[in-house]
């Protein structure tokens, strides 16, 4: 047997973090007890779980420091509260049957503990390394997380040391705002005005990546840390080459032109996938995106029905190919945005015709009032992610 568990509690200096290893002592988790117990490392000494001096807790458990001992005060936190709060919540596992009774003297486990060098109450360790270790037991004999759970948060969880928020397009519709200003400082403002939610995509539209290059992308990221942002390069050429230069500069997305050779946009969509970015194809002046499509080595992630503002006033929306599309290449997994002249009157057409993003400009950009004019087409959309959710698990 070879069981993995994890387990995150409690805050502060003193927060406890437990990855460990439960398995039988002639397997790999056994051979692994042996070596750490007898191959020591400066700073790093494992030690077995002992409830008190000579009363050490089955399944026998080694306690291994993650964070390396530099004194006598950090051991004592280690061979005092750490290890007891370990040794205990093994045992408490026992008479509670998370662990089996009939399994103590065939299993071993393997505890790495998290001590923070400033940690300082003596009680807070004790508490959270105990309820640390008694969850990441229990979850490693249930097999947690289940694939269910990974993919249901995998989009929509904040690491709380990272800070920020890396979202990605997995609860449509979306509101795209096209920043099409030619300048940083205009392009800020507007972001400045718009309101938080989930349900918004920034767009560092061509205009502004022709006047300030490339650049622009990380700048706007600066106001926008936990948004997601497409660079709409446009590329024609060199596929590869702009992938990476946008991609430098922290974009989640970024476009290609239809209109380009079927080889620059099969590398353009080959680094796209290879560096974990979306790819779009803006199909502008495209007559037959369907055609386009079956061309390619691989589908883009997003493909974009786009009308543009030059011809707006004589060619109309070809909001109908959203459907034709997604039921030409069903079962894969391939979003769809329609840009051009998208306003709150006819969103929601565009909307009920298939999009799974609206791309939105001047409507919003050039108002007097930005925030406004946002809501107008947020309150077409379902809410934020995470409104009454208040605790991780």
């Amino acid at each position: 047997m070879f069981k993995i568990g994890e387990a995150l509690v409690g805050k502060g200096n003193e927060v406890a973090h437990i990855d460990l290893l439960i398995g039988d002592k002639d397997s790999n988790v056994g051979k692994a007890f042996a070596e750490g117990l007898t191959t020591l490392s400066k700073g790093h000494t494992p030690i077995i779980g002992v409830i008190r001096p000579n009363l050490p807790a089955k399944p026998y458990t080694l306690v291994v420091p993650k964070v390396t001992v530099a004194d006598m005060d950090n051991a004592n936190k280690i061979f005092g509260p750490a290890q007891a709060a370990v040794a205990k919540a093994v045992a408490d596992c026992v008479e509670e049957g998370s662990i089996p009774q009939d399994k103590i003297d065939e299993w071993v486990i393997i505890a790495s503990v998290f001590i923070h060098p400033k940690a300082s109450d003596y009680r807070k360790i004790y508490q959270y390394n105990y309820s640390a270790t008694k969850l990441a037991v229990k979850r490693a004999l249930a097999g947690y997380p289940s694939w269910d759970k990974i993919a249901y948060d995998k989009d929509r969880a904040v690491h709380p040391i990272m800070g920020f928020k890396v979202p990605r397009l997995w609860r449509p519709p979306y509101l795209q705002i096209a920043l099409d200003q030619t300048s940083i400082s205009s392009a800020r403002k507007v972001v400045e005005q718009i309101p938080a939610s989930d349900n918004i995509i920034l767009e560092v539209g061509t205009p502004l990546i022709k006047g300030e290059g490339v650049k622009a992308i990380s700048a706007l990221r600066e106001k926008s840390s936990s948004m997601f942002i497409i660079a709409d390069l446009k590329t024609m050429d060199v596929g590869q080459v702009e992938v990476d230069l946008a991609f430098d500069e922290t974009a989640d997305a970024v476009a290609v032109a239809g209109q380009a050779p079927t080889e620059v946009i099969d590398k353009f969509i080959y680094e796209a996938r290879r560096l974990g970015v979306y790819s779009i194809i803006d199909t502008i002046n495209v007559s037959d995106p369907i055609k386009l499509l079956k061309t390619l080595k691989e589908l883009p992630d997003i493909v974009e029905l786009h009308r543009g503002i030059d011809e707006e006033s004589r060619k109309k929306h070809q909001w109908e190919l959203a459907e034709k599309i997604k039921s030409t290449f069903k079962g894969k997994k391939l979003l769809i945005s329609v840009a051009g002249g998208i306003e709150p009157d006819n969103a929601l057409e565009a909307l009920k015709a298939g999009a799974d993003i609206i791309v939105v400009g001047r409507y919003i950009t050039q108002s007097k009032d930005i925030e406004r004019s946002t809501r107008l087409f947020l309150n077409l959309m379902q809410g934020d992610i995470d409104l009454k959710r208040v605790h991780v698990e």
